[in-house]
């Protein structure tokens, strides 16, 4: 009966320390940070998280920056970075809701606590208990009411009326499904206007101007479309200027590259709206670092804000803090 007794209390002492917020106060800590694809909003993402990083003595192991997005590239890289070992706490950027919750919690299960960042697994609540709620928290934009208010921008930009299509990525991923669908639930407030098309480009910018390309040419009449991403906007642009519609077809993008932004400068781009990528990777340090040391409750999702590009902002001083440098 005692053995059996000290075997119960090793496995809730063995539990405890598991879900425990752990207090490292000697030592410096190691932040790694999994990307989801090379590109600017990651990279943002990374300056943010290293100047909180040399705020806080913190060191950040950068694991490799998949050239591609998705799970088959993202998970190889994120195995050997866990090999690796050698960091203390996680911030990742899932490529897939479902995908990613396996080999993640690989890596928890270690003992290694994790937020994700831009994107988050299954439906993004940690706060019930399911398969996916072990990361201690999303930080990231509001995907959904973003889409939403691109969506009623770009319906005022057309005058109410008329065709508009969306070039978007990945149909499996958390942070463009919920551009799409708020951008479809604000169409719905707008009865004289009709999505005559969604593309899935999986984040290929060559593949979202062909697809661009093609549905004008099945609409000619077509006045707006939504790109969904940096890759999604670049290709859906040029596709329009290619055609000789520039200004006929009004074209809201996400993302603020400079690339962007000088589309927008030079009218081939009509609103651009700026995620705040080095604020996520900013704060999702600020966490991690407060967890590990203080033991402090971090708040399930954190989402900074957005702003919006027009050509009336676009070189107010204060605008240029949103591109992605």
């Amino acid at each position: 009966m005692k053995r059996i007794v000290l075997v119960v209390l090793a496995v809730l002492v063995t539990t405890s320390l598991l879900y425990a917020a752990p207090k490292k106060e000697e030592g410096k800590l190691t932040f790694a940070y999994m990307s989801g694809i090379e590109d600017p909003f990651m990279r943002m993402i990374e300056k943010g998280a290293q100047a909180k990083a040399e705020e806080l003595g913190v060191e950040i192991m950068t694991a490799e920056y998949p050239k591609a997005w998705g799970p088959d590239i993202q998970v190889p890289i994120l195995e050997a970075l866990s090999a690796r070992g050698g960091f203390d706490f996680l911030i990742v950027v899932p490529t897939g809701v479902e995908a990613l919750i396996a080999p993640l919690k690989k890596i928890h299960d270690k003992g290694i606590p994790m937020i994700t960042t831009d994107t988050f697994l299954g439906d993004g609540d940690y706060s019930k208990p399911s398969s996916y709620s072990f990361p201690l928290a999303y930080i990231g934009t509001d995907n959904e009411l973003g889409g939403y208010e691109v969506g009623k921008r770009l319906a005022e930009m057309i005058g109410k009326t008329g065709k508009v299509y969306i070039n978007t990525t990945n149909p499996d991923v958390s942070s463009v499904t919920g551009r799409r669908d708020g951008f479809l639930r604000a169409m719905k407030e707008f009865p004289n206007i009709k999505v005559v098309g969604i593309d899935y480009n999986l984040d290929n910018q060559e593949t979202a101007q062909r697809q661009t390309a093609a549905l004008l040419q099945a609409n000619p009449d077509l006045k707006g479309i939504f790109g969904t991403n940096l890759f999604s906007a670049q290709g859906a642009y040029q596709a329009v200027v290619n055609a000789g519609l520039t200004g006929a077809v009004k074209i809201a993008s996400w993302d603020a590259t400079v690339d962007l932004i000088e589309a927008l400068k030079a009218g081939k781009v009509d609103l651009v709206l700026a995620q705040k990528p080095y604020e996520i990777g900013y704060l999702a340090v600020e966490w991690g670092y407060k967890y590990l040391t203080e033991g402090a409750e971090v708040p399930k999702r954190v989402v900074p804000g957005f702003f919006f590009f027009t050509r009336e902002n676009v070189n107010a001083p204060d605008s240029q803090q949103y591109i992605y440098k």
